[in-house]
């Protein structure tokens, strides 16, 4: 996982990862080449619109036509009962008041901001309503900005899926899934930019994940990266997400998503248990390595320069003050993304292989807490809010 060492390798604290404080009784002084690493690895290429990205996969034809696999089988009739309509099953005619929605989402960042305004050298302390209000819509959108750049890496990892992975049952489900991921991408779009105030470009750290899963030459990296990774991450967002939100066109795109995305880690899931059973201990540790750096590079707070100097802040300023103090808010709902993939990993046999080496990571991350939560691979089916939605028309 080399590609992830370079740009994103900068530590997010200065003596430690998010949610594993630094030893000692306080954090060395964080150092300005830190800062400006920060900074720039931040910005995005504005001018950047197609990016080509190098894969050295094999492409694997399989002409056993045998349905062997029954819960890959029952995860591909699910999805194809499921499927719905990002044109004409979400209520696009329904107005959408930015500013609320951005404040009711700015509720999860309540404690970053909060410890950002209190700092005495911070930009922010003389900031008036106005300015906080519109730093709020700036965050949401960036922030569903890059949840729609994602779908569209998912998009892509999904369609490489259909022609790497070896069994008949996987290539059916994963090509139901690259209608999710294009539904997920339009809809997406189509809320940012007709509904709130134009969407961002890719955030440089989130394109760096996407193309080392995309360009890892193993099938089963990109399966693990993207379908238990990334989407048990996107799984956990949303759902937050969805707590927070009231506005009803939005919080029924989330339900949506979340009931394909629920699938998608499944998928996961139940491809990669049977696969690992049959890897080398050497194999297994380089999955779990693997497993951690992703995790580590997920965890990583996004300081969204571009947002800053939209608002006219210097993002040098914002990323000391974040660097000097997490708030425990934030450590809370930072832990709370792990929630779906620290039980996949259990699931898949990751955590204790090897003398516990993933469990042990996890234990230092501080998210081993959700090692007993339900897994994906057997809870999916709870979140089919279109098969009940379409349940309750037809009794009406």
């Amino acid at each position: 996982m080399d590609e992830l060492q370079g740009e994103a390798s900068v530590s997010v604290f200065a003596g430690g990862e998010p949610g594993h404080e630094a030893a000692g009784p306080a954090r060395p002084p964080i150092d300005d080449a830190a800062v400006e690493a920060i900074v720039a690895a931040g910005r995005t290429e504005r001018d950047e619109v197609v990016r080509a990205v190098k894969s050295s996969t094999d492409v694997a034809f399989t002409w056993d036509y045998e349905r062997s696999r029954p819960p890959l089988a029952k995860l591909y009739d699910k999805a194809k009962h499921s499927q719905w309509n990002g044109s004409t099953d979400l209520p696009w005619e329904l107005e959408v008041d930015q500013e609320r929605v951005a404040h009711e989402l700015e509720g999860a960042n309540a404690g970053r901001f909060a410890a950002l305004a209190g700092a005495e050298d911070s930009p922010l302390r003389s900031w008036g309503s106005a300015q906080w209000s519109q730093l709020a819509v700036e965050s949401l959108n960036s922030m569903l900005s890059q949840f729609m750049h994602g779908e569209q890496g998912a998009l892509v990892c999904t369609a490489q899926l259909v022609e790497t992975v070896p069994w008949i049952d996987a290539k059916y489900y994963a090509a139901t899934q690259v209608m999710d991921e294009a539904r997920h991408v339009e809809v997406f779009a189509h809320y940012l930019d007709d509904k709130l105030s134009g969407h961002y470009p890719i955030n440089p750290y989130l394109r760096t994940l996407l193309e080392a899963i995309i360009g890892d030459e193993r099938w089963d990296v990109t399966y693990l990266g993207m379908q238990v990774m990334v989407e048990g991450l996107a799984l956990a967002v949303f759902g937050a997400m969805h707590h927070l939100v009231s506005e009803p066109l939005l919080k029924q795109l989330l339900r949506y998503v979340m009931a394909d995305e629920a699938r998608h880690v499944a998928f996961g899931v139940l491809g990669l248990q049977e696969f690992y059973g049959g890897l080398s201990a050497h194999e297994i540790r380089e999955r779990q390595e693997f497993a951690y750096e992703t995790a580590q590079f997920l965890r990583k707070r996004w300081f969204q320069p571009d947002v800053w100097e939209r608002m006219g802040v210097d993002p040098r300023m914002v990323v000391r003050l974040m660097l000097e103090g997490q708030p425990a808010e934030e450590r809370a709902f930072s832990s709370m993304l792990f929630s779906k993939i620290v039980p996949n990993c259990r699931k898949l046999g990751l955590l204790d292989a090897g003398d516990g080496w993933l469990r042990a990571r996890f234990t230092e991350m501080g998210v081993i807490q959700y090692e007993d939560a339900a897994d994906t691979g057997s809870d999916y089916a709870t979140f089919d809010e279109v098969a009940r939605d379409r349940a309750e028309t037809a009794s009406v």
